[in-house]
């Protein structure tokens, strides 16, 4: 079965960029390690090795290597952040190239100060002037730069009082940027990595800080990355400190499910991405170890146009939301490694509130709310009103789920139509206004992810001012509680009138040889070397 690919970290200030979040993103992985590892590095192996290639078979092929742009490519660990979130607990900010920071009370003013004698593969020193030129160059990429500008919206100042002091200072409260300053959008690249052009830098002309460099790119074939000498800044969330373990990963594009796992049981590779589930079995039964984690963020959902007719009824949405049997998705086409929605966000996000009891499937209810609607069961048993037949369309990359969702909703008397698309198709059928609904998520470990996201989208009735105040509420405070309060409403506000229908939590399922250690997952959903060893 297909499975949407999913960029590392999905907020948007536009729909066009969600639509390639949505299509074109890398999946979440698991937040543990290797089954056996420990976190000083040994395992049931013995200590930690040194040394050795790990070949890894990713499951598609990225338009772009560097992450300030519109990148969705793979956690090579070439570029480092501000800061790093901690996957053990719930996204905690922890020091990466920032020691301490500074938050002002408003939220509008936070000050960095850099771990000294750090350096970029290329010899450079990390200074704060390279770090406001990081910013600078994030916005004049523009919409390439789509969700990395969106963190930025409102930067007002960047000053440099120090070389290792830097105060980013915003028009408005932004609470959520502390934590984008840990996503690889706002990652920390040389000056001449910076001079390069885009096109270059997509395709992996990059110069980080981090504990790898790029050996070799070839587009739709392979990505080739080596350990870098000295380096010896990593995150406190990492597993250990000092360079990486392993020489080189060489990351093969396979696009093909079934090559993959192919080429893991013959032992073609150690480690393969995007498991499927009617796989799952016989890699289990191969021996191979499957690990799993659950995408933060917005949910694989049901995006409805409430531009529509039919749609910007209140009861129809509810209705359409009542009718999903989220269990029997799960049941029928996954296995325990998914998990269904019990909530717009995922339950890996930072501000999840548990909203299950709201999502159960009740066919009765939505045939009450139908009916109520104006909406009765035609010839066929498709709902009709004033001689038109309850038909929507839903637009989408790749088709998950959507089959069973079909049969599921024509039970009371909706005919969705499913309408599968190109990327560049999508975002133009979006523009136009052209869909009923759009199957979608976002990823990413902050609930600022609602208002990126459903600010793109036009909300309709009693629930608009209110769902508005909640997602600016939590947006401008630094208080967790406060943030969480309001993001529960949200969530609430977005569930109770089905702004946001959800499906199912999407996680990535990978397996590996049991030859691999202590492969780490990073808060946001991104697989990471750094820590991995071979025995």
């Amino acid at each position: 079965m297909s499975r949407p690919v999913r960029r590392r970290s999905g907020a948007r200030a536009a729909f066009v960029a969600t639509v390639t979040a949505v299509t074109l993103a890398l999946a979440a992985c698991s937040s543990a390690g290797h089954a056996g590892s420990r976190p000083d590095g040994e395992s049931a192996a013995g200590p930690a090795r040194q040394g050795g290639t790990l070949r890894y078979a990713l499951f598609y092929s990225p338009t772009c290597l560097d992450p300030q742009q519109a990148g969705e490519g793979p956690d090579l660990g070439v570029v480092e952040s501000l800061t790093a979130q901690n996957p053990s607990t719930r996204g905690t900010i922890v020091a990466s190239l920032a020691t301490s920071w500074e938050v002002a009370p408003n939220a509008t003013s936070f000050t960095f100060h850099l771990r000294p004698g750090v350096t970029f593969s290329d010899g450079s020193v990390l200074t704060a002037a390279v770090v406001a030129q990081n910013l600078s160059s994030i916005r004049r990429l523009g919409a390439t730069a789509s969700h990395a500008g969106s963190y930025l919206a409102g930067l007002k100042t960047v000053d440099t009082p120090d070389p290792q002091t830097v105060t980013v200072t915003f028009d408005r409260p932004n609470a959520q940027f502390l934590q984008a300053t840990s996503t690889p959008a706002l990652a920390i690249e040389s000056a001449a990595s910076l001079a390069r052009t885009a096109g270059e830098r997509c395709a992996g002309k990059i110069v980080g800080t981090g504990p790898f460099v790029i050996e070799s790119y070839t587009r739709n074939q392979q990505i080739v990355i080596k350990r870098r000498p000295g380096y010896a800044w990593a995150p406190s969330s990492a597993g250990h400190q000092g360079p990486a373990r392993l020489d080189q990963v060489r990351i093969a594009i396979v696009t093909n499910e079934t090559t993959r796992t192919g080429g893991l049981l013959s032992h073609q590779f150690d480690v393969i991405s995007n498991l499927t589930p009617q796989d799952e079995s016989r890699v289990r039964a191969g021996g191979f170890p499957v690990l799993s984690r659950t995408d933060p963020g917005v949910v694989l959902s049901l995006w409805p146009n409430e531009k529509r007719t039919a749609l910007a009824d209140r009861n129809v949405r509810v209705a359409i939301s009542k009718a999903i049997d989220r269990r029997d998705i799960i049941t029928t086409l996954y296995t325990p490694q998914y998990k269904p929605a019990t909530s717009v966000l995922s339950s890996t996000t930072p501000g999840y509130t548990d909203l299950g009891s709201d999502l159960a499937h009740d066919p009765a209810g939505a045939r009450a709310l139908l009916d109520a609607a104006g909406w009765k069961p035609g010839p066929d048993g498709i709902r009709v009103r004033g001689g038109q037949r309850l038909t929507l369309n839903v637009i989408f990359g790749l088709p998950r789920s959507l089959e069973l969702i079909q049969q599921q909703l024509r039970a009371v008397g909706v005919d969705l139509r499913l309408r599968q698309l190109s990327i560049s198709e999508l975002q133009a059928q979006f523009a136009a206004g052209n869909y009923d609904f759009f199957l979608g998520n976002s990823a990413r470990a902050d609930p600022d992810v609602l208002r990126t996201l459903f600010s793109a989208f036009t909300i309709t009735g009693a629930s608009a001012d209110p769902l508005a105040a909640a997602l600016s509420g939590q947006a401008a405070s630094l208080d967790t509680v406060v943030r969480n309060r309001d993001a529960a409403t949200a969530q609430r506000l977005l569930v109770s009138d089905a702004h946001d229908i959800p499906i199912t939590e999407l996680a990535e399922v990978i397996a590996a040889s049991d030859k691999v250690h202590n492969l780490r997952f990073n808060a946001n959903a991104s697989l990471s070397f750094y820590d991995a060893w071979l025995s």
